[in-house]
């Protein structure tokens, strides 16, 4: 259970402040009470359960404040229900370094086979995009539920310049937002629009990202305020790290992705060719990235490894998450608490 409104939890305060009241004036009365010379005959006299029966009623008026003040703050029941269309977004890295060969022929090229695979063993109804990264992010194929085309997206990438793992999860956040009503686009720091209520604390959408990479991000946003950006939105981001601990050559892998990379595209590392050189996964970032999104990371050092996490993945979570409002249940426990309250003094302490 979440809740909307929390700050109406200060009012809970009042209870204290009855009982200080309710004691002040019981104190009081005992001012006016008729002194007798034996009080020993007068506690004989009273009935044990009289002690009960004049502080239960007020005890359920307490009972009654508290549960209306906890329907003031609006909370919120989260039901997880099938979802009848899912969307998965892989969001792969297409830095220089992914031209890497520790991993046979090269990084890229494993990558991209892992995805075909991943692909292929996809139901009917799920929905995949494609979205690259280097050292800016382009949608490559918008979400589809057609094999063939997502076959032709994932082959026809290429590797650009610098690595920006957060322009990845914000394009791919955009991706979502683009089939999903319920899905606000990514917000950047200039834009106009205001960042979205983010959702109840364990609600997701049935929507989530893989992203895949193999260095460090070194253009665009912090991969943390993308990550939060996902989370507000209830999309979870499941991050991989591809790549071996030595490196490898670094040919050249073809093609060169051009467009909006920082300080004029200028390739980090050197030009055509170089080798040995290889960044270090940002493991720690990764993790981070996942855990605050609520989903989860995964090490891959192969191609078969790899191929392995992403049958590994844990598509089953993916569901669809009600946000119920259920104030209307405190509202009725704090009306039948009052109404027992009342009746039960009415009972046991008639006015006649």
């Amino acid at each position: 259970m979440s809740l909307l409104w929390p700050e109406f939890l200060y009012l809970l305060g009042i209870v204290p402040l009855l009982i200080g009241v309710y004691i002040w004036i019981l104190r009081r009365r005992r001012r006016f009470a008729v002194r007798y010379s034996s009080l020993a005959l007068v506690r004989d006299a009273i009935p044990r359960h009289s002690a009960l029966r004049r502080h239960f009623p007020f005890a359920l008026f307490l009972l009654t404040v508290a549960s209306l003040t906890v329907a003031l703050t609006r909370p919120v029941s989260i039901v997880s229900v099938p979802a009848n269309q899912t969307s998965i977004i892989l969001a792969i890295d297409v830095s220089r370094s992914m031209c890497s060969t520790d991993i046979a022929p090269n990084r890229l090229e494993a990558a991209k086979n892992a995805a075909l695979s991943f692909v292929e063993h996809q139901g009917a109804n799920t929905q995949i995009g494609v979205v690259a990264f280097s050292g800016f992010a382009e949608i490559v194929q918008a979400p589809t539920t057609d094999q063939e085309i997502l076959e032709t997206a994932i082959n026809s990438l290429v590797t650009g310049h610098r690595t920006a793992i957060g322009s990845g999860i914000l394009k791919a956040i955009d991706a979502i937002a683009a089939i999903d009503k319920n899905v606000a686009p990514s917000v950047i720091s200039s834009s106009a629009n205001l960042p979205p209520t983010p959702v109840p604390q364990g609600a997701y959408a049935p929507d989530i990202i893989v992203l895949l990479t193999d260095g460090v991000s070194n253009a665009g946003p912090l991969p943390l305020d993308a990550a939060q950006q996902a989370a507000d939105r209830g999309v979870r981001v499941y991050t991989i790290g591809f790549g071996t601990a030595n490196g490898g050559e670094f040919p050249n892998c073809g093609i060169q992705l051009q467009g909006n990379e920082p300080f004029g595209g200028g390739q980090f590392g050197g030009g055509p060719g170089f080798g040995g050189f290889r960044r270090g996964i940002d493991e720690v970032t990764l993790k981070q990235v996942a855990e605050l999104t609520g989903g989860e990371y995964y090490p891959a050092e192969s191609a078969s490894e790899l191929e392995h996490v992403f049958q590994s993945l844990p598509l089953y979570l993916i569901t669809r998450h009600e946000t119920t409002e259920i104030s209307f249940i405190f509202v009725a426990i704090g009306a039948a608490l009052a109404a027992l309250a009342m009746l039960l003094s009415w009972t046991w302490h008639p006015m006649n």
